[in-house]
């Protein structure tokens, strides 16, 4: 299994189109970190970038991120990438609690470019 975060400096980045890169980490049948690698992020907004499709073909099935809009979103899934949104805080420590069951999608998400807020949280 393969998850992806957008990320800066370490922490989940607050908006999916926006990050610095993409960490992406490769699961493995225990349930533990085998790999881990980065992907810089395409220029311009994550919803109009080509990120679903490079993710979909580097075999992501996962992105745990903080906030996205609904276009973002809507791609992400086309390519078969299931999205856990409201997550917030190092990537490690995301990254371990979503593999524990302790992530939900918050449900909510960005409804026009620009809009951000930082009270969602990770369930952890």
């Amino acid at each position: 299994m393969k998850i992806a975060i957008p990320t800066r400096a370490n922490y989940v980045d607050d908006h999916f189109g926006h990050c610095e890169a993409y960490t992406i980490f490769t699961i493995d049948k225990n349930n533990s970190i085998e790999k881990q690698e980065t992907l810089p992020s395409p220029a311009g907004c994550g919803c109009k970038s080509n990120i679903a499709s490079v993710l979909q073909n580097a075999g992501v099935g996962i992105m745990l991120a903080g906030n996205m809009g609904d276009g973002a979103l809507n791609v992400l899934n086309y390519h078969g990438i299931d999205v856990y949104r409201g997550c917030n805080g190092k990537i490690n420590d995301v990254v371990m609690a979503f593999l524990q069951g302790q992530v939900d999608d918050s449900g909510q998400g960005c409804h026009e470019h620009g809009q951000h807020d930082g009270a969602h949280q990770c369930n952890h």
